[in-house]
């Protein structure tokens, strides 16, 4: 189920880059208001994640970073989620979630569910890990993986369609 598809690695010096990283931040401005309206949404959807996903995977580092970072900051400036107390850890793994993207995706010039699988467990590992210290408990930094399972697989499967099928150029 590997599909290849064209894989692009945009550079600061592009247009395109700003450009690009400005929609994924929309798409992940809106996404996350519309979860919120299930009770729980932004907990279990884990929806401030998806478009960097995407971003990263299908553009590059660059726009995936830029995409990792302003999400979150935007959306807690504008509408207070995330809350300024976790938007350090969720920048961590926004951060975490575009490297291994664009990494796995450059090494591999292809999308698939598993290599989508293997980027969202890499960066939700490492950032709850990262999480845990940050916060001081084990419990805290793998809260993802009691309650955000739904989202992840949203991330794999809904990435997966995005990608191959919704950004074919």
């Amino acid at each position: 189920m590997n599909a290849t598809i064209n894989l692009y690695s945009l550079t600061w010096r592009e247009s395109r880059t700003f450009l690009f990283a400005a929609l994924f931040v929309i798409g992940n401005i809106a996404l996350p208001q519309l979860c919120h309206l299930i009770p729980n949404g932004g907990h279990m959807l884990l929806p401030i994640y998806f478009f960097t996903l995407v971003a990263a995977y299908k553009y590059g580092w660059q726009v995936g970073l830029l995409t990792a970072i302003l999400s979150p900051m935007v959306n807690s400036a504008l509408f207070g989620m995330p809350a300024p107390a976790v938007l350090p850890s969720i920048l961590v793994k926004s951060v975490v979630l575009a490297l291994s993207a664009a990494c796995v995706a450059r090494r591999a010039q292809s999308v698939s569910i598993p290599l989508l699988f293997a980027v969202v467990l890499l960066y939700q590992v490492v950032g709850s890990l990262i999480e845990s210290l940050m916060a001081g408990s084990l419990a805290v930094g793998f809260t993802d993986f009691r309650l955000g399972i739904p989202g992840m697989f949203l991330q794999v499967f809904g990435g997966y369609f995005v990608i191959r099928y919704l950004l074919k150029k």
